[in-house]
């Protein structure tokens, strides 16, 4: 565990920014943002953190974990938790079986929601376990392989154990993943992952992404059979930030990912929202992709598919302090958020040089990003001049001379705005 001060990693903290407060003193940015009102803000306004409040003690409090905690935490030692899902639900089971929690994966290790609990990675995949142990839905063909293509068959012996583990669980964490899915064109039936190469079959094995609302509805399903068969039991989803190894789609998987992940953020908010009663009393959200990728600048273990240790320490400290009694506090575990966001910021900072070369091609952008900023006018500048030389008329011979005049004119719009510039500045030197 880390401890001691941020000195111990360099001072790698960002520099504050300024803007000017009404009596002329520099203000950090964030207050004059604050201050300014041009629109009607209703009574809830959450704003994005200014850079200098990354830095700040109660960061995750107000900028990640804000509207998604519970009113204090709930889960000891002694509570049955059954946690399952996409990639991330690993760490977290790894991390509270560390700590001594009572996780269903200890208790039956040899069921499918434990022994392949982070290969689950679609919300049909996920719902297909609730419906097979609860109500004995079996689905029609086999569409359940593990991480080696093996396949899982429908063991009475397994859904009855697995039955029993629900029945018994008070505090579920369900971990969604991702939302591209291999289908059974056929039967409608969804793939635990993708289809094993040896039973592959080009006219019924299909590939699509799920929609926002089929993912909704799945969401929702299982909430549904959990408040049926465990109604006393509370529900924590979470969002695993680990991407796609790759997509099936024609595009880069990067962008693919970023649809991916929306669609299950989007379609698990939207059930949240229409869950009132419940939400942060026995339904709950915990922003684990959030703290992942927008409270670290570079999150990435070498692989840039998992994250730092470090990174998934700071979020499972996070976790604790919201939800497990008698663990850290939320000033503990954002102090040690702040060590690790300094630890990874050091590690940017020693990232290879840039070659000379390539430093040479930076300064030459830079120059023509400056001079094009500069010496181009405004958009709707130039579509006046352009109108304007057009309504004169003119062939294709006059082309030239045409953007000439409208060139001139730039300038002479540009002249203008340069002496008044200066004049000003004369000005307050003067009064200064």
């Amino acid at each position: 565990m880390i401890s001691g001060s941020t000195k111990e990693f360099g001072d790698v903290r960002p520099k504050k920014r300024f803007g000017m407060s009404d009596d002329g003193n520099d203000v950090p940015l964030s207050e004059v943002r604050k201050k300014k009102k041009s629109f009607h803000r209703g009574d809830t306004v959450n704003y994005t953190p200014a850079r200098e409040e990354f830095a700040s003690a109660t960061f995750l409090q107000d900028y990640l974990l804000k509207g998604w905690m519970p009113a204090a935490p709930f889960v000891t030692r002694g509570t049955k938790i059954t946690a399952f899902g996409s990639c991330f639900a690993t760490n977290i089971t790894k991390h509270l079986l560390g700590l001594g929690y009572d996780l269903a994966s200890r208790r039956e290790p040899n069921i499918y929601i434990s022994s392949i609990s982070d290969g689950m990675v679609n919300t049909a995949a996920i719902l297909g376990q609730f419906e097979w142990a609860l109500e004995n839905k079996q689905q029609p063909v086999d569409l359940w392989h593990g991480f080696k293509a093996e396949g899982f068959g429908y063991d009475e012996d397994i859904r009855v154990r697995t039955r029993d583990v629900f029945l018994t669980t008070e505090f579920f964490i369900i971990t969604l993943g991702l939302s591209e899915v291999w289908y059974d064109e056929q039967t409608g039936g969804t793939f635990w992952r993708a289809v094993p190469e040896e039973a592959f079959d080009a006219s019924r094995h299909k590939f699509r992404v799920q929609s926002m609302e089929e993912t909704k509805a799945h969401i929702a399903e299982i909430h549904r059979l959990i408040r049926n068969y465990v109604p006393d039991a509370k529900i924590l989803f979470t969002v695993s930030p680990i991407p796609l190894a790759a997509t099936f789609r024609p595009v880069g998987n990067l962008s693919a990912n970023a649809v991916s992940k929306a669609i299950i953020r989007a379609a698990l908010d939207e059930f949240l929202r229409g869950q009132p009663e419940e939400l942060n009393s026995t339904l709950f959200y915990f922003p684990s992709m959030e703290i992942f990728q927008l409270g670290f600048v570079d999150p990435w273990s070498a692989d840039t598919r998992h994250p730092q240790g470090y990174v998934i320490e700071a979020i499972m400290q996070a976790f604790e302090a919201s939800y497990c009694v008698g663990e850290r506090s939320l000033e503990d575990a954002n102090r040690i958020f702040q060590l690790y966001r300094t630890l990874n910021l050091q590690q940017i900072e020693k990232a290879p040089p840039m070659s000379a070369a390539d430093a040479q091609a930076l300064r030459l952008a830079e120059d023509a990003r400056k001079t094009n900023a500069r010496e181009r006018p405004p958009i709707e500048v130039r579509s006046k001049l352009d109108r304007r030389e057009r309504d004169r008329g003119g062939d294709d011979a006059n082309a030239e001379a045409r953007a000439a005049r409208v060139e001139k004119r730039v300038a002479l719009r540009q002249a203008r705005k340069d002496l008044r510039k200066n004049a000003k500045a004369r000005e307050r030197a003067r009064d200064a």
